[in-house]
């Protein structure tokens, strides 16, 4: 097999580009008009008409065979892997089960929202008014935790405090066991399936367990003969002897994955792709990730490649060609939601080196590392959402093939820490060999692939909102009503210890409302959302005879992001020099120029931002608050149980979300004014108050303990293209990169566009259509960006040089 340094020169990183027909797909996706799907809803509604009465995990069993049996499926021109949970590509699919009012509001807006456009017939919306959402109102998801979350729980959702998520679909945001997956087959599940039925004999919760995942299995091998049946009837119709081959060798692939595992690398290509399409047509969810694509496919690679049944170039395509169907799937959400998190995030996550799993910590580099960053080099789409581990021993040449598809643009590869991920993982319990086997899920979530349901995204919590109610004695600015306990507001307190003692007093009050607002949601889903199917693909579900959502995963963590710890930072820094140590201002003056938006205190607010220490500057003043508040949010949350079994992690991450968050807070001591959005990413200092370059900001990043932030943590920074020109200039990147790995932060991800071109596409976006940007966790074209959102990533600090 080729040496991954052989393989790939440097030389090849300059010129590489895609094959003729990946190129042609990949156009094809670009001008894919984007219709809703009704197939799922429909199906499902009767699906669950059919199994009135039965349990639960057996009704979504046999809505997966329908979904299987009844969806209309197509292999689309020159693809040579197939299959999709809709007819098209890009169709905006209904999960019924999870909510229907949002949509029923908006059917009739969503071919013109600003946002995520669908088109939709008047005689669609007619079929969904009629035969679908009157069955499903007052039984969704959504619904039952409306009833459900006690009021004092919603009072400080509605206050902003922090998000209940996770309450309109079924479960995303995991990593299955596709080594499993691949290893098993749908007939080694089946006898694992058999195994379990004869051991928990008796059990008849197992019993019920069991008999629904012989029927997801069922369900799966069906899709796979449709798919074989239809390239085979293609095949015979077809006239080019060329197409007509190929048509017929999916008819083999297909019927063969039926019943066996895949027995070369474009059989488990085509396997993973089927794994993928299944969880999807189940849970209708975002953030089902691949993690390490070049572990799991590696022994599939080397063999083709030993044995001459494959070239190098054709394997590449072949990978190309699945990096293209990671982009036919995209989530239809509301227009609230995609305003913030538009572009159709789905995050198929693939990671690629880091160490292996041996005691020793092996680099795990190899030659599918290097083809998985080509691919993203000649593809250059939304997705999947590409990573990096990164580690001391890392090598040269892999970190500067990295940094050189930085430098292209796009945002990916995002690169994450194996020297502070890994200690984080088995400091929460994770098993050593399991923890230096992690991938991530979606955006930044760190996870244990195929063994654990580690819920990352359930809840944001605005460290910022927290603190502003502390401010005003846990009242709302606005409003003046109690959302929080009565503690001494700003005007009222002796000194800077006690204004700190009355935030930790709000922090614990609102992370104990939160962790027993999400323990009622995960409780609704094991009620409501079983998955019988993913629960087949996480261990030791299937040993236990329990599903995923009920516990059955060998770790069951959630996930809290706190949000945003810059901003708190520099809020406290201000307050305690203006007001305590210099007394420019009075404690009763400062909050009514907050209360004003600093309305008549020009002077003031720019003192309060040039004047105070800022957070990412290596200024111990500021940055002691950012660690010292981001520690204990850490401790606060990690004392509470998970409704599974497991504890609770925290995350410092925002995605999209400090833009909307932001608009919920009002003016802050930092100098920012009401409803401009919060610090961007999640550890990332607030925009345009880092002003002592990018090494500055990691070391304040670097000053956080994040092996704490064990659900994930998020740096955002912004390059000019400029500096990636040339060899000395990537050296240092990867120099960057290396300091980044010393400093034990966790991850950091990059911009490399001008506010420039930015702006150039905000004013012509059609001739900008395909500039992908990396957003918060996720990369998005720029053009199909809320203006808001646009603005913050224009707004982003852009650096020159290190």
């Amino acid at each position: 097999m080729l040496d991954p340094e052989d393989g790939f020169p440097r030389a090849a990183w300059e010129t590489t580009q895609p094959t003729a027909r990946v190129a042609r797909i990949r156009e094809r996706l670009l001008n894919e008009p984007r219709r809703v799907d009704l197939a799922r809803a429909v199906i499902t509604t009767e699906s669950y008409r059919r199994t009135a009465g039965a349990p639960m995990p057996i009704r979504r069993a046999e809505m997966l065979r329908d979904l299987a049996r009844e969806t209309p499926i197509a292999i689309y021109a020159g693809e040579r892997i197939v299959g999709n949970r809709s007819l098209l590509p890009r169709m905006g699919v209904i999960a019924p089960e999870g909510a229907v009012d949002w949509l029923d509001r908006e059917l009739e807006i969503l071919p013109t929202r600003p946002q995520d456009q669908f088109h939709i017939t008047p005689e669609e919306i007619a079929t969904l008014r009629r035969d679908v959402f009157p069955y499903w109102r007052g039984h969704t998801l959504e619904d039952t935790v409306a009833r459900r979350v006690p009021a004092h729980i919603m009072r400080a959702v509605k206050a902003r405090a922090f998000s209940l998520n996770q309450t309109d679909h079924a479960q995303g945001h995991i990593l299955p066991d596709v080594e499993g997956w691949l290893r098993l087959g749908i007939g080694g599940l089946r006898a694992r399936v058999a195994d379990g039925t004869r051991d928990h004999a008796g059990d008849p919760q197992a019993a019920v367990f069991y008999e629904a995942a012989g029927i997801a299995l069922d369900a799966a091998a069906l899709l796979m003969r449709r798919y074989a049946r239809l390239a085979a009837g293609m095949a015979r119709a077809e006239d080019d002897p060329a197409r007509r081959c190929e048509l017929a060798e999916i008819a083999v692939r297909c019927r063969r994955l039926a019943t066996q595992p895949p027995a070369d690398f474009i059989e488990a290509l085509q396997a993973v792709w089927f794994l993928f399409v299944l969880l999807q047509m189940e849970s209708n969810a975002s953030s089902f990730s691949p993690g390490r694509l070049d572990q799991y496919l590696l022994s599939y690679l080397a063999r083709d490649l030993d044995s001459g049944a494959l070239t190098l170039d054709a394997a590449q395509e072949w990978l190309e060609l699945l990096w293209l169907k990671f982009n036919e799937i995209v989530l239809l959400r509301s227009s609230a939601s995609a305003r913030y998190f538009a572009g159709f995030p789905i995050g198929f996550n693939v990671i690629l080196g880091g160490q292996t799993r041996d005691a020793e910590g092996t680099d795990a580099t190899n030659l599918l590392s290097y083809m998985c960053l080509r691919a993203q080099a000649d593809v250059g789409m939304t997705q999947p959402n590409l990573s990096i581990r990164i580690h001391r021993a890392s090598p040269q040449p892999f970190l500067r093939a990295a940094s050189s598809v930085i430098g292209r643009g796009g945002g990916m590869p995002q690169v994450f820490n194996d020297e502070v991920i890994i200690p984080g993982q088995i400091g929460r319990g994770v098993d050593p060999a399991d923890a230096r086997d992690y991938a991530v899920v979606g955006c930044v979530e760190l996870s244990t692939p195929g063994k654990a349901l580690g819920w990352s995204d359930a809840s944001m919590f605005n460290m910022t909102r927290v603190l502003e109610l502390t401010l005003y004695g846990g009242r709302d600015p606005l409003t003046g009503d109690q959302i929080g306990p009565a503690t001494p507001a700003l005007d009222q307190l002796p000194d800077f210890a006690a204004l700190e003692a009355a935030y930790d007093a709000q922090l614990e009050h609102f992370v104990a409302l939160m962790a027993e607002g999400c323990g009622i949601v995960e409780r609704i889903h094991a009620e409501l959302l079983p998955s019988p199917f993913l629960s087949l693909v996480v261990e030791d579900c299937l040993a236990r005879g329990l599903d995923v959502t009920a516990g059955g995963a060998r770790y069951n963590f959630s996930g809290v992001q706190g949000v945003q710890v810059a901003n708190v930072a520099d809020s406290l820094a201000a307050v305690k020099q203006a007001v305590f140590d210099e007394g420019r201002v009075t404690g009763a003056a400062l909050l009514a120029a907050l209360r004003a938006d600093f309305a008549g205190q020009e002077p003031l607010r720019q003192r309060l931002i040039n004047r105070a220490p800022k957070f990412g500057n290596d200024d111990d003043r500021a940055d002691a608050f950012a660690a010292r508040w981001a520690d204990r949010y850490s401790a606060l949350v990690a004392s509470y149980p998970t409704a599974r079994g497991g504890v609770y992690q925290p995350g410092f991450y925002t995605v999209s979300a400090h833009v909307p968050m932001g608009a919920h807070v009002g003016a802050t001591p930092d100098g920012r004014k009401a409803g401009e959005p919060l610090a961007d990413g999640g550890l990332s200092p607030a925009s345009g108050r880092d002003r002592r370059g990018p090494t500055a900001v990691l070391r304040s990043v670097g000053k956080i303990d994040l092996a704490l932030a064990s659900n994930g943590a998020l740096l955002n920074m912004k390059f000019l293209p400029a500096f990636f020109q040339g060899d000395a200039a990537l050296d240092s990147f990867v120099d960057l990169l290396r300091g980044f790995s010393a400093l034990k932060i966790p991850h950091v991800q990059f911009n490399v566009v001008s506010a420039e071109t930015l702006r150039q596409a905000q004013a012509q976006p059609e001739a900008y259509r395909g500039l992908v940007v990396r957003v918060a966790g996720y990369s998005a074209y720029f053009t199909e960006l809320d203006r808001a959102l646009q603005n913050e990533i224009i707004a982003r600090t852009e650096f020159e040089e290190t």
